[in-house]
């Protein structure tokens, strides 16, 4: 009985997706499952499984690559040394069916695969395809960037970094002009552009100490901060902030709330005021940095930060945006992730109980959640790192501010353009970025995601939002100057690799420029910069413009650099020299006349990025005529008179786009206010869906590009 048992079990089938042969299928009676089953042993029948009726589920993706498999293989491209991939991605199909039953042989519902999986799975016909499998961002390339600064030290090139971005694209540029490594002294490194009256030691002399304004002069201060400060980010809490201060000016035993939070809160507040007022100054370290130094000495351990975690991590995002401001990257965002660290083990970031913790508490906790969950998700993409925390994790409400419902949905918006930047940053910067099929849908899937938050900030948030008013807000012009930020940094590498095809393969630039799928985003990047420059000038006319915080420095950095590249690499795409160039450098201008160091060396830095290029594009030019002129002359027996204009290398003047392609993406246009028609949703998705993602000119485009790598300049 055991032998037979045994013997049963062997001929059991081993693939559950069936349970009946065809011969009890057709008579519908019950089947005994064995090969061959009961019914048909009895009569010395042939038992067929015919698997063919099951149901099974599978992706739509991976129906749409068997489809395309065969779409090619009809059109013949199956060479015999490619005759094989086919069979062998038809093998992992069928494992992947397999799979995707489960045991108890009934179907279930096969989890969709990632792009890259649907792409990677796929076999591909063409030869660039094959030559771009290693191919990867150069922006993400492996083994990581490094660069090393005039005294030494190295630096860590994050991926979404603006500055990693400008460093590695000079660099780029300097290795083929100069023929030698970016020397350090050229480039502005983290901490650099202020010098800080402080060694970092917890004691000063008393001599030192700053000496504290007078309670009217503080209070002026005060209301400048919040001007420039209150709409964007929660640093303190008024009423008990002031309710503290009236308490230290008007008692005599105010010695012992200079030991408290709230005094060195105080003092980074003091130090806010006075870069905001005092704006016209040209010294190594800006107005109020006694009062921050004295605050950080003053700063207790994390012992006793953590004793009062609200006022803590209200005293942490001062001190990160300050040193956010003075370009102190790496400093900024080792404190933006430690208010962090107390906000999550305080439970910021849950849906906190009113009932519990009372009203006020609640909200206040809301408030400087959200603070710091925005800081944290720009100055971590800015430094090109991974983010701390995944948004599933947050249950924590938005904050209700009594009287102004505008400014809880500005709170939203922000939220959703840092959300947009951090997916950036992990997607087109991150393991994703592959110029390949993950490349380009992780581009595509960020421009829907700017495109369904575009009507919402235009409706909600317009740059006129009252007819009666010529100006326009700080808060409105905040929003929509992160808003076309994140566009310049989703579509900039595709601009980084059509500046290095003008380097490694120029004959191949004019075709890829006027591309329909290329051309579309460098327009849109471009006028995005365009519009940037557009807000920052009316900014600037009503004396709003920023010259302190590092927001509106960014937007004009990232926009300047597009303008400058686009020139170099279509000139038909930004006619000439054009006004926009002058007019984001004479924005720099007045930075640094109100004592911006860092915009100073900022335009150092573009000024010689700009010179190289122009230079580049001469030399190259003079190179080009000189050879039409031999050629001409070897075909004619004779030398003939130079071009007046000799064509540039990579100018697309002849290979302008389609129709098609002008007709779905619309320019910028300098009527109306002076601000131009916004980038709709409607040309935003134009552009996504313009990114066809069946084509091969995507790989083929950066086929022949070799990798990039940073190679570190020498000590100097």
């Amino acid at each position: 009985m055991a032998a037979m048992a045994n013997s049963n079990e062997q001929r059991r089938v081993t693939k559950r997706s069936s349970n009946a042969c065809a011969r009890c299928r057709r008579q519908k009676i019950k089947c005994s499952g064995l090969q061959p089953c009961a019914n048909c042993s009895k009569r010395n029948l042939r038992c067929v499984f015919d698997d063919r009726d099951n149901k099974i589920m599978v992706t739509q993706g991976y129906l749409l690559d068997l489809e395309q498999k065969v779409a090619r293989l009809e059109r013949g491209q199956g060479f015999a040394a490619r005759a094989s991939e086919p069979r062998h991605g038809d093998q992992n199909a069928a494992e992947r069916v397999e799979r995707s039953v489960s045991q108890d042989g009934q179907p279930r519902r096969a989890s969709r695969p990632s792009p890259g999986e649907t792409w990677e799975s796929s076999p591909r016909g063409d030869r660039a395809n094959l030559e771009t499998a290693e191919l990867t961002n150069p922006l993400i390339e492996s083994p990581s960037k490094f660069m090393s600064s005039s005294t030494g030290r190295s630096f860590y090139l994050g991926t979404s970094s603006n500055w990693s971005f400008h460093g590695q694209l000079l660099n780029l540029v300097h290795q083929h002009i100069r023929r030698t490594p970016l020397p350090g002294a050229d480039l502005l490194f983290d901490g650099s552009a202020y010098h800080l009256p402080w060694d970092g030691s917890r004691s000063l002399p008393d001599s030192s100490t700053p000496i504290v304004p007078s309670i009217d002069y503080a209070m002026f201060l005060i209301n400048a901060v919040k001007f420039h400060c209150a709409q964007l980010v929660h640093l303190f809490e008024e009423d008990d902030f002031m309710a503290n201060l009236h308490a230290f000016y008007s008692n005599t035993e105010n010695g012992a709330r200079k030991g408290s939070l709230w005094y060195i809160q105080f003092l980074l507040i003091i130090a806010f005021g006075k870069t905001f007022v005092q704006r016209k100054h040209h010294d190594f370290r800006p107005p109020g940095a006694d009062f921050f130094v004295h605050a950080l000495q003053l700063l207790p351990d994390t012992n006793r930060l953590c004793r009062e975690p609200f006022l803590a991590a209200e005293v942490l995002c001062c001190i990160a945006l300050y040193l956010q401001a003075l370009d102190s990257r790496n400093a900024a965002h080792v404190t933006i992730g430690q208010a962090m660290r107390i906000a999550l083990a305080q439970g910021m970031h849950t849906d906190m109980p009113v009932a519990d913790l009372g009203e006020p508490l609640v909200q206040r906790s809301r408030k400087i959640w959200w603070t710091v969950y925005i800081l944290d998700r720009q100055m971590t993409s800015l430094m090109g790192l991974p983010q701390s925390i995944r948004d599933d994790d947050i249950s924590c409400q938005l904050p209700r501010f009594s009287g102004s419902a505008q400014r809880a949905a500005a709170l939203k918006m922000q939220i959703k353009l840092a959300r947009i930047y951090a997916e950036i940053a992990r997607t087109v910067y991150g393991s994703k970025g592959r110029l390949r099929k993950k490349f380009v849908l992780s581009i595509k899937a960020v421009l829907d995601d700017v495109a369904a938050i575009a009507e919402e900030l235009r409706d909600s948030f317009p740059l006129h939002g009252d007819e009666r008013v010529g100006g326009i807000s700080r808060m409105p012009a905040h929003l929509h100057l992160l808003y076309y930020q994140t566009i310049v940094v989703a579509t900039r590498p595709l601009l980084f690799c059509c500046v290095k095809k003008v380097f490694e393969s120029p004959r191949e630039v004019g075709p890829l420029v006027s591309s329909r799928k290329i051309r579309p985003l460098l327009n849109m990047s471009l006028e995005a910069s365009q519009k940037i420059l557009n807000i920052l000038e009316s900014l600037q006319d009503q004396g709003l413009l920023e010259t302190f915080l590092p927001w509106d420095l960014d937007s004009l950095f990232v926009s300047t650099m597009v303008l400058i590249l686009t020139r170099f690499v279509d000139e038909s795409l930004l006619d000439s020299r054009s006004p926009w160039l002058d007019k984001a450098f004479a924005f720099l201008d007045t930075m640094v006349s109100s004592g911006n160091r860092i915009a100073e060396f900022r335009i150092v830095e573009l000024r010689k990025l700009e010179e190289m290029l122009s230079e580049y594009s001469a030399t190259r030019g003079q190179e080009i005529g000189a050879s039409t002129i031999d050629q001409s002359g070897l075909e004619h027996g004779q030398r003939t008179a130079a071009p007046p204009f000799p064509a540039d290398i990579h100018s697309t003047a002849n290979l302008l786009p389609s129709e098609d392609t002008m007709a779905m993406y619309t320019g910028l246009s300098d009527e109306s206010s002076g601000f131009g028609e916004d980038l709709t949703a409607e040309q935003i998705l134009a552009v996504a869906e313009s990114m066809d993602l069946g084509g091969t000119d995507w790989l083929s485009s950066f086929a022949t590009m070799d990798n990039y790598q940073m190679v570190d300049p020498p000590n100097m």
